[in-house]
């Protein structure tokens, strides 16, 4: 969706500053992701696990997800965690951006056309 975003706006050239500074800042925000990062309990398939007769579990962790409108999840391995975290972060902060690029260029428009 961001790329369709941009690729549409930007590709007029009207604002090659704005253009630039908006990549320069692109590139500072990788990795992305849009989605939810949940941590859950699960137990194990070991007979005897002291952590799951003790009810504690073994914790997991799943990202949550929209593709194509449907929700979907996927099990994050527990060293994939923390990029998950910087992603989705960054995907929030990108968000925000394309929301108040999106009045800037209206602004831009208003200005000029004074």
């Amino acid at each position: 969706m961001y790329v369709i975003v941009y690729t549409y706006s930007m590709s007029k050239n009207r604002h090659p500053r704005q253009q630039q500074e908006f990549l320069d800042e692109l590139a500072g925000l990788w990795p992305l992701a849009k989605g939810s990062l949940t941590e859950v309990r699960k137990p194990c398939i070991r007979p005897n696990c002291k952590a799951c007769k003790e009810g504690r579990k073994h914790p997991a962790f799943l990202f949550t997800f929209t593709l194509e409108g449907k929700r979907r999840c996927r099990y994050v391995a527990l060293a994939l965690v923390e990029t998950m975290r910087k992603a989705l972060d960054n995907g929030r902060r990108l968000e925000k951006r394309l929301f108040e690029l999106g009045g800037e260029l209206i602004e831009d428009h208003r200005k000029s056309r004074t």
